[in-house]
C-alpha cells in the first residue's frame, strides 16, 4: 500500500516553478521601461518680454491687456517679467492679482530701489525665451511694436534699439538727450539716434553676455557691439505718459556722461587699461624729458640759467605725472586680472 495520497480532483495542478532570476526580471520589466521611455524636451518660451517698473499701480494693468492682445495674436510661446524695483506703491498687489489669473506672468521683486540696470540685468539673467523685448511700464511705449521688432531680430540682428523719432516728451527732456544721443554716436562710431530708448528687442545669445551695473542701461547697444553684435534700429511710436509723471531727475544727464566715460573705457580698455594709461603717461614722459633736454642744452651752452626758469620745473613735474599715469595703467592691469564681472542684488521675492 502507498503512502502517498493523490491530490484532490477539484486542485489543479502545480504551475511549474519560475526561477528567482527570472521573477525578478518579470517583476522589473515595467518600472525599467517606464525608466527608459524618452522624456517630452521642455518646452522653453519663444519670446520674453521685461518690463521694469517702479511705482506704476495705474498702468500696469492696462500695460498688461494690450501686452496679452499683441503676444496672443502673434501665436508664440510667451513669458511676462515684471521686475518690481522696490516700488513704495501697489504695484506689487496689482501684479500679483495679475498673476493669479495669468500663468504667463512672472514676478521678480527687489527689497529696495536699485535702479532700472539692476531691474534689466536681473530680468536678463531670469529671461528664457529665445527672443527678448524690453520695454517701459509707463504706457509710453506701445506693445504693438513687438511684432516688428521681433521680425527685425529674425532678419539678423542680434540687438534692435527702438527710435523715438517723434518723442512725446517736454524739451527738458528730448534736447538733452538729442546731445547725449549725438555725442555717444560721435565717440562710439555707432549710428544709432535714440541709445537710451525702453523698447528694444535682443537674441538670447545678447542678454547672456551682456553685463550691465550702475547705470549702464543707457548704453546697452554700446557693450553689444562691442561683444561683437550685430546692433541695429528701428522707428518706433511713442506715447504721451498718462499716469503720474517721470520717475527720473535732471541729475541723470550728469551720470549719464559718467555712464558714457564707463562704458568707452570698460568697452574697449576694460581688458587692456595699460593701452590708455599708458599712451598718455608716455606722452607726459616724453613732453617732460624734450621741455628739460632743451634747456639742459642751454644751460650746457651758457644760454640760461636752470634756477630762475620755472619751464624746468613744469618738465619735472611732467615727467612725475607721466610715471604716475603709467603706474595707474599698470594697477589697472593687475586689477583686470582678477577682477569680477558678478553684482548681487537682494530680491525679495521671484514668483514664477
Amino acid at each position: 500500500m502507498s503512502d502517498q495520497t493523490p491530490a484532490p480532483a477539484d486542485q489543479p495542478a502545480a504551475a511549474p516553478s519560475t526561477p528567482p532570476q527570472q521573477q525578478q526580471r518579470q517583476h522589473q520589466t515595467p518600472r525599467q521601461h517606464n525608466q527608459q521611455r524618452p522624456q517630452p524636451p521642455q518646452q522653453w518660451p519663444d519670446l520674453s518680454v521685461i518690463v521694469p517698473l517702479y511705482n506704476e499701480e495705474e498702468s500696469l494693468r492696462e500695460l498688461h491687456q494690450q501686452l496679452n492682445s499683441v503676444l496672443r495674436r502673434m501665436n508664440v510661446r510667451y513669458e511676462l517679467l515684471f521686475v518690481d524695483d522696490g516700488s513704495t506703491d501697489r504695484s506689487f498687489q496689482v501684479l500679483r492679482d495679475l498673476k493669479r489669473n495669468d500663468r504667463h506672468i512672472k514676478i521678480i521683486r527687489f527689497r529696495r530701489n536699485y535702479g532700472k540696470s539692476a531691474a534689466l540685468a536681473v530680468g536678463f539673467d531670469k529671461a528664457q525665451g529665445s527672443i527678448v523685448v524690453t520695454m517701459d511700464a509707463d504706457l509710453q511705449d506701445d506693445p504693438t511694436e513687438i511684432p516688428s521688432l521681433k521680425k527685425r531680430i529674425e532678419d539678423g540682428y542680434d540687438l534692435v534699439s527702438g527710435w523715438k523719432r517723434k518723442r512725446k516728451d517736454p524739451l527738458t527732456k528730448t534736447l538733452p538727450s538729442r546731445f547725449f544721443n549725438f555725442v555717444t554716436r560721435l565717440l562710439t562710431g555707432i549710428p544709432i539716434h535714440d541709445f537710451n530708448c525702453g523698447l528694444k528687442a535682443y537674441r538670447r545669445e545678447v542678454v547672456k553676455s551682456v553685463h550691465i551695473y550702475g547705470e549702464l542701461h543707457r548704453y546697452i547697444p554700446v557693450l553689444a557691439h562691442w561683444e561683437g553684435f550685430r546692433v541695429g534700429e528701428m522707428v518706433v511710436q511713442h506715447r504721451p505718459r498718462k499716469y503720474g509723471k517721470t520717475k527720473f531727475g535732471v541729475g541723470r544727464f550728469w551720470r549719464g556722461f559718467l555712464d558714457l566715460l564707463t562704458s568707452l573705457f570698460t568697452t574697449r580698455y576694460l581688458s587692456r587699461p595699460l593701452h590708455l594709461f599708458g599712451f598718455w603717461g608716455t606722452l607726459a614722459v616724453i613732453a617732460g624729458l624734450l621741455v628739460n633736454g632743451w634747456l639742459t642744452v642751454e644751460w650746457f651752452l651758457g644760454a640760461t640759467s636752470l634756477s630762475n626758469r620755472p619751464l624746468f620745473l613744469g618738465g619735472i613735474l611732467l615727467i612725475i605725472v607721466g610715471i604716475q599715469i603709467i603706474s595707474i595703467g599698470l594697477l589697472g592691469e593687475m586689477i583686470a586680472r582678477t577682477r569680477t564681472t558678478e553684482q548681487e542684488y537682494a530680491i525679495r521675492e521671484f514668483i514664477k
